[in-house]
C-alpha cells in the first residue's frame, strides 16, 4: 500500500513537471486558443507515456546498450514493468533487507535477491 501510494504521488510530480515543461514550450511557441489546448494535451499526453520508460532508460544507460541491445532491454523491461504487481518493490526491497542480514556482497547477493523475488512472486 505503500508503495501504491508513492507511486501515485511521483506519478502527480512527473506529470506537474510535464505541465510546466509543456507549458513553457507553448509560451515560447507563442500558442494561444486551440493551437494551444491541442499542444498542451498532447505534449502532456506524450510526457506521460514516457514517465514509465524512464526508469528502464536509465538502467539501459547504466548498463551502457545501444542499438538492438539497447531496443530490446527497453522493451523487456517496459513489460515487466507493467506486468509487476504492486507488491513487487515491496517483496525487492525485503529481500534486499534479508541479503544486507546475511551481509552478502556481490554475486552471492545477487542470486539471493533474485531467488527470493522469485520465491516471493511464486508464494513461497
Amino acid at each position: 500500500m505503500k508503495q501504491l501510494i508513492a507511486t501515485l504521488i511521483s506519478s502527480l510530480f512527473l506529470v506537474s513537471l510535464a505541465h510546466a515543461d509543456c507549458t513553457s514550450d507553448a509560451a515560447s511557441k507563442k500558442l494561444a486558443g486551440a493551437a494551444k489546448t491541442s499542444f498542451m494535451k498532447k505534449c502532456e499526453a506524450d510526457a506521460k507515456a514516457a514517465a514509465p520508460a524512464s526508469g528502464c532508460d536509465a538502467k539501459a544507460a547504466d548498463k551502457k546498450l545501444a542499438g538492438a541491445a539497447k531496443a530490446s532491454f527497453l522493451k523487456k523491461c517496459e513489460a515487466d514493468a507493467k506486468a509487476a504487481p504492486a507488491a513487487q518493490p515491496d517483496a525487492k526491497a525485503q529481500c534486499e533487507a534479508k541479503a544486507a542480514d546475511k551481509k552478502l556482497k556481490g554475486a552471492a547477493k545477487n542470486s539471493f535477491v533474485k531467488k527470493c523475488e522469485t520465491d516471493a512472486k511464486a508464494g513461497k
